[in-house]
């Protein structure tokens, strides 16, 4: 998963009498995305489709012992494959979606942002 990272100075301002007013005088936010690697199904081709259902088409084939990053999730068409029964489809590129039931994601919900 993706990891984050905020770091803030918080010393507070000094107003013109010398008093704080208690705002951050350095505010840095910094995100440091891991990307992460999930294995499809072992011994499955798996189709990734151009939208999260069946009767999307089918882009491209991933071969079998496949890895992929999983940029975002939404729900779509229910899918029953070796990981389960799932709504969720992982998206690991624009426009091309799989089945989380066929990704060993470790979890039966999202692992990661969902998709806008």
């Amino acid at each position: 998963m993706a990891t984050s990272e905020i770091n803030e100075n918080t010393n507070a301002h000094e107003n013109e009498n010398g008093s704080s007013s208690g705002e951050p005088s350095n505010l840095s936010v910094r995100a440091a995305a891991a990307t992460v690697y999930y294995p499809v199904a072992p011994g499955q081709q798996v189709n990734v489709r151009r939208g999260p259902n069946t009767g999307s088409q089918i882009v491209r084939v991933l071969p079998e012992d496949s890895r992929v990053a999983i940029r975002c999730q939404t729900r779509g068409e229910t899918i029953t494959g070796p990981y389960g029964t799932t709504d969720i489809w992982d998206s690991i590129a624009p426009g091309q979606y799989v089945s989380d039931a066929y990704v060993k994601t470790g979890s039966d919900g999202f692992v990661t942002i969902r998709c806008s």
